[in-house]
């Protein structure tokens, strides 16, 4: 496993500023059923990844019950100062930060956290569905008034409390004890919501990044727009480029993201299922010596996930339709207009 340090001094320099009680796991549901494979391991039946703001609000509820049940269940993994399997998630993001961001593991690593946090859900939580995205193009300018952040069918509001803790919604009580950065601390999930940092979400530079000829291109581009966005957009705990996994909203904006890398990835199949570049390692990481040589990232290169879940190939997760992932994107359909306009024609 990766080692990581306590260098806090370090931790302003790689923010996304640059571009930077007993568990009552089930809530009334049943087993969601896994998806489908056939005899070779092709997947075969798909999960149906959708934009939040195309749920129903029981679709919606079931997502946030499973989400609170995954806070309530203990730790599996025994990483240090994990309390629930929610926090299970946070360490193996936090544990490895410096080697998951900036480089050629960031979107794989972050493809395989969110299948990650889809299949807990599912296996340990009852949740039948499949794991929602942030269409956040949509709300670009206007975060701070949003759907997702409704108090009774959303993540609740934008840090009214003391020190930006959130007061309202499902997750207002919850207690972190990762965080903040490197830091394992008890706090609240703590947001700044900023409506101008959403810029970065915006569908032209979206589209630019989608244009990009090559993984080489189009990742940075990925990480520095889009990805800086929604995090700063939220703020608080969830711009915090080491800890950010301790809001919840950060599975939305991050599943957005990778629904994007495969909407680039799906321009040019199958050769863009075999593209990867970058190194192993973002150039800012503490623990490298002054003269450490970096290594390009490759297909075989492993993406550890700390015991949360088995660990993976990159090679595994560059195709969401293989044998360790089985999903689809489907694409966001905005609301119908209530009282659409009629054209007036003079002959009637």
């Amino acid at each position: 496993m990766r080692l990581t340090h306590t260098l806090l001094c370090v931790l302003t320099a790689f923010s996304f500023e640059l571009g930077a009680a007993t568990p009552t796991p089930f809530h009334g549901h049943s087993f969601a059923p896994s998806p489908s494979s056939d005899m070779q391991g092709k997947c075969t039946q798909k999960l149906q990844r959708r934009a939040w703001q195309n749920l129903s609000r029981a679709e919606k509820k079931a997502y946030l019950d499973a989400e609170l049940c995954l806070m309530s269940l203990p730790t599996k993994t025994g990483l240090p100062a994990a309390v629930t399997r929610f926090d299970d998630l946070i360490k193996a993001h936090q544990m490895q930060a410096y080697w998951v961001h900036g480089d050629g593991w960031f979107l794989p690593f972050h493809r395989l956290l969110m299948s990650a946090h889809e299949l807990l859900l599912r296996q340990e939580c009852g949740y039948a569905g499949a794991q929602p995205y942030w269409e956040e193009t949509v709300t670009v300018g206007k975060v701070s008034t949003c759907e997702l952040l409704d108090p009774v069918y959303g993540f609740g509001g934008g840090g009214t409390g003391p020190g930006g803790c959130i007061s309202d919604g499902p997750f207002k009580d919850y207690v972190l004890h990762t965080g903040p950065g490197e830091e394992n601390t008890v706090q609240c999930i703590h947001r700044n919501v900023s409506d101008t940092n959403s810029w970065g979400s915006s569908q032209a530079n979206v589209t630019e990044c989608l244009q990009k000829p090559s993984f080489a291109t189009a990742w940075p581009c990925l990480e520095k727009r889009p990805h800086w966005a929604g995090h700063n957009a939220i703020g608080g705990e969830v711009a915090n480029p080491i800890s950010s996994p301790g809001d919840p909203l950060f599975y939305l904006h991050h599943t957005w993201l990778d629904k994007l890398w495969w909407n680039w990835q799906a321009l040019d199949l199958p050769a863009r299922l075999e593209d990867i570049a970058g190194h192993t390692s973002s150039v800012k990481n503490p623990a490298l010596p002054a003269d450490y040589s970096f290594v390009n990232a490759t297909l075989d290169d492993v993406l550890d996930m700390y015991g949360v879940v088995a660990n993976a190939t990159v090679r595994d997760v560059m195709d969401i339709r293989g044998e360790r992932l089985c999903f689809e994107y489907v694409e966001y359909q905005p609301p119908a207009e209530e009282n659409p306009k009629k054209t007036w024609w003079p002959w009637g």
